[in-house]
């Protein structure tokens, strides 16, 4: 036995230590770029929700939904198109709740779909996101040379726009033709203003005259600015039915101290709360 022993030859085995785990060794790269990607992510919709408006992120909303062909507020046949929403209680539930005239949805809320029931907060609500409209946010009919010209605020009375002069850009390119921008703004207005129901109220004012003319003429202008704009609203669609007063104010209330000023000559429209 012991002779065997000695003739037996002598096997070294030589293991091969692969460092990392052999063609697994870079698993971790992958994982730690899919938590950089998420992190990124995060970040940008955290970034998103801080810097859009309510109007904006439901907008983003319904572009990612998958299961919505149309947006909320869009299609559907409401509004100038006629016949019955798809989410109306008779067609199509919305979220598990239908809706009528008299409890609309959310989508019809915004198109200023009120119904009987419903607070003054929110018809507080629609007349904000007409405002945000009007002020160019999310809407890219209006040009930037409009935006210089308006301003708008929301009062007790209801949404004001007030659309003024500027140096070198008046509102009028001669006594009884409106700027072709201030025309483009006027369907846009009157657009928004068909989503809801409330009235309209127009004022026109215009800066004062020398002391030393001859006839005096800032109310038959003022007046003739006012219902030439009533007018352009009508022909782009808004029920003449639905205003209540056109009025020239001359160069009373004048908007800056020099009532001779070009900022004096302005048109305010107000479309008016319930009951205004």
């Amino acid at each position: 036995m012991d002779g065997s022993k000695a003739l037996r030859p002598i096997i070294i085995k030589k293991k091969k230590v692969i460092a990392g785990g052999g063609h697994h060794g870079g698993a971790w790269k992958v994982a730690y770029a899919d938590f950089v990607t998420a992190m990124m992510a995060f970040f940008m919709l955290m970034w998103l929700l801080n810097a859009t408006t309510e109007q904006q992120r439901k907008g983003l909303a319904d572009y990612f939904t998958p299961t919505v062909p149309v947006a909320r507020i869009s299609g559907g046949g409401v509004g100038s198109f006629g016949g019955d929403s798809p989410f109306s209680e008779e067609d199509l539930a919305q979220s598990g709740t239908g809706a009528t005239s008299e409890n609309p949805t959310e989508g019809r809320q915004a198109m200023g779909a009120l119904g009987t029931g419903n607070s003054a907060a929110l018809e507080q609500a629609v007349l904000e996101e007409i405002e945000d409209s009007l002020q160019g946010m999310g809407d890219s009919r209006i040009s930037d040379q409009a935006l210089e010209h308006v301003q708008t605020r929301l009062t007790d009375q209801g949404l004001v726009i007030e659309i003024f002069a500027r140096p070198g850009a008046p509102l009028f390119t001669d006594e009884d033709t409106l700027q072709p921008w201030l025309v483009a703004f006027s369907r846009v207005m009157a657009e928004l203003f068909d989503t809801v129901t409330n009235s309209v109220a127009i004022g026109a004012y215009v800066r004062a005259e020398p002391i030393v003319i001859a006839r005096e003429t800032i109310w038959d202008r003022s007046t003739a600015q006012a219902h030439i704009l009533r007018q352009q609203l009508q022909e782009a669609g808004l029920d003449a039915q639905r205003f209540r007063r056109v009025t020239g104010h001359a160069d009373r209330s004048p908007a800056t101290s020099d009532p001779m000023a070009v900022r004096n000559d302005r048109l305010e429209i107000v479309l008016l709360r319930t009951g205004q």
